[in-house]
């Protein structure tokens, strides 16, 4: 007899990953299909990675035109979609050279290297510490671990690479007492943080960070790994908090689908990497450069606005609904924390067709930023009743 996918998985696949009970098989759009043929509404999107969905025609056209002329070739050499995704990166943001990578951890990893290079060569090698904030995360390697202001991911993998302090967000008080003990290359924040809880900073926070690292010459790092490439409602997330960052991190939802890492550099910082500095095999892959062009060149000013519009029709239909203590969030990157725990909510929409993930104890709605009216609306109903259907168990 033949082992199924999930008999498979259990056998060879490392245990690192609590998954849901579904073998998703394909999908359009905002729908997906699994093994039985259920269908279902995609609210996750692959953790904010299928920017238009699944099987987007214009991306699976870019895909397929540059995997016919060449699926990769080494960084010796020049590559056209590489060089253009990063002309209009620098167009769209003020930035002034990309490093692409192939993951948001490594798009941060080249972040805090540029930080620790920028400061040994303005202010001596003893400037080193990156300053980050709690309840942030920012990836799963060693350094990037490091840098996730959460206590739970550093659990059995010390000791983690050192260089790094933690203030609250919100207390500016807090990072310059931090900045006043250490010497501190860099600061890295999240706009919102993702996994802890899906949590906007608080504007005035943000600029009065900035400001003193302004005055100190400590470089801004803004990770848009999560909240970025259109999420958020601006093609940036920090776009909607006047401030302009020396180094920007993203990843998940510039490849529609494929990995793809891209570490914008701002004018200060263009030259900190040199010839064998820094380096990726697969960072800038034409493939995966092909299809951020495609998702890119989408992200107009028309689509912006119309994921604000949606982002304002979930906060108003899931704002004080029965088995809704609060909402949080900004775009289409939005928390719900419910009253009964999220996972039995989670539970019950996806029995009755819709697919969200979490995020601590939120329920996390990260869908399609192209998602119909109807699909949505219809998404949307169903998460009421799960969120009412489940507080009723308590």
């Amino acid at each position: 007899m033949t082992p199924s996918t999930e008999q498979l998985d259990a056998a060879y696949i490392a245990p690192t990953y609590a998954r849901f009970p579904v073998e998703i098989v394909s999908g359009k759009g905002a729908m997906l299909t699994d093994a039985q043929g259920k269908q279902y509404i995609d609210m996750g999107t692959g953790i904010a990675v299928n920017t238009f969905g699944v099987a987007d025609q214009p991306w699976i056209d870019a895909v397929t035109a540059q995997l016919a002329l060449c699926q990769h070739t080494s960084n010796l050499f020049y590559s056209a979609p590489c060089a253009r995704l990063a002309e209009a990166l620098c167009a769209r943001t003020g930035m002034a050279r990309v490093f692409f990578s192939n993951s948001g951890a490594e798009a941060n990893e080249c972040a805090i290297k540029v930080a620790r290079r920028y400061a040994a060569l303005h202010h001596g090698t003893d400037t080193y510490t990156i300053l980050t904030l709690r309840n942030s995360f920012h990836g799963r390697t060693l350094t990037t671990l490091a840098a996730t202001g959460q206590d739970a991911f550093h659990q059995d993998f010390l000791p983690l690479t050192p260089g790094f302090v933690y203030a609250d967000a919100g207390d500016t008080d807090g990072v310059r007492r931090l900045l006043d003990e250490h010497r501190v290359a860099g600061i890295l924040m999240e706009m919102v943080q993702g996994e802890g809880g899906v949590l906007p900073l608080d504007p005035a926070f943000v600029t009065a960070v900035a400001q003193m690292a302004a005055e100190r010459d400590i470089l801004v790092m803004c990770d848009e790994v999560q909240c970025g490439n259109g999420r958020s409602g601006s093609l940036y997330a920090y776009m909607q908090y006047g401030i302009t960052p020396d180094v920007v991190s993203t990843a998940k939802g510039l490849g529609g689908g494929l990995p793809i890492g891209a570490t914008l550099l701002g004018p200060r910082v263009r030259d900190v990497l040199t010839p064998g500095s820094h380096g990726s095999t697969f960072g800038g892959n034409p493939v995966a450069c092909a299809g951020a062009l495609s998702i890119l060149s989408r992200l107009d000013d028309a689509l912006l606005s119309d994921v604000r519009r949606k982002s304002a029709q979930i906060f108003a239909t899931l704002t004080g609904a029965p088995g809704v203590r609060s909402v949080t969030g900004l775009g289409l990157m939005i928390g719900v924390e419910t009253e009964a725990d999220a996972g039995a909510v989670l539970a019950e929409a996806r029995a009755r067709g819709v697919i969200a993930i979490r995020a601590k104890n939120k329920v996390r709605l990260l869908p399609p930023l192209n998602i119909p009216d109807k699909e949505l609306e219809q998404a949307l109903t169903v998460l009421k009743e799960a969120c009412a259907v489940a507080a009723s168990a308590l």
